[in-house]
């Protein structure tokens, strides 16, 4: 998630990205085949190619940060345990069958995998300014709960206030709320 701080009088900005770019470092890195099928030039596919791309990642990311991006990243750690869980609900109760994607049986194979580009990802990216939120996510409330304490420090931190409204603007209003009145 990032927050940018507008200038002042102006509207701040917030966006959200689900995975975005990191899924360059997490997917392709454990499925190999899809490095494959990017057809890169052949020297940029070294042995260095995921040091090179976490450190495009964090040098991307300070950048924003300089420019007054707030950047929140939040990597939700499920346990085994419950992510079997939660498919067996999903396969279980009809009104979840939607939920329920065979692909992320497959994808489960590879955990260990998972987990190693993950830890690559997290240590090569956190900065002070970009920092990561490691989150247990077993128990929704709670991991719902410490993202949402995130994300409004972060917005504290911003100290935001509504735009003062100067004398012309008032006696704006003023005129608006008489013309306002005085019509049907």
């Amino acid at each position: 998630m990032a927050l940018c701080q507008a200038p002042a009088g102006a509207r701040a900005h917030r966006h959200l990205f689900n995975r975005s770019y990191y899924e360059e470092v997490l997917v392709v890195r454990v499925h190999s085949e899809i490095l494959q099928k990017q057809k890169l030039p052949p020297d940029s596919v070294g042995k260095r190619i995921w040091d090179q791309r976490l450190a495009d990642i964090a040098h991307f990311e300070d950048y924003l940060a300089r420019q007054g991006t707030i950047i929140l990243k939040f990597f939700l750690h499920l346990s085994r345990k419950e992510q079997k869980k939660r498919f067996m609900e999903r396969l279980d109760r009809p009104e979840k069958h939607r939920k329920f994607s065979a692909a992320d049986i497959q994808e489960r194979r590879s955990s260990d995998d998972y987990m190693h580009a993950f830890e690559e990802a997290i240590r090569a990216t956190a900065t002070k300014h970009t920092p990561w939120y490691v989150v247990p996510a077993d128990n929704k409330w709670f991991t719902r709960l410490i993202v949402a304490a995130a994300i409004v420090q972060a917005v504290e931190r911003l100290d935001l206030s509504f735009p003062k409204i100067d004398v012309a603007k008032k006696k704006e209003l003023v005129r608006a709320r008489a013309a306002l009145k005085h019509k049907r």
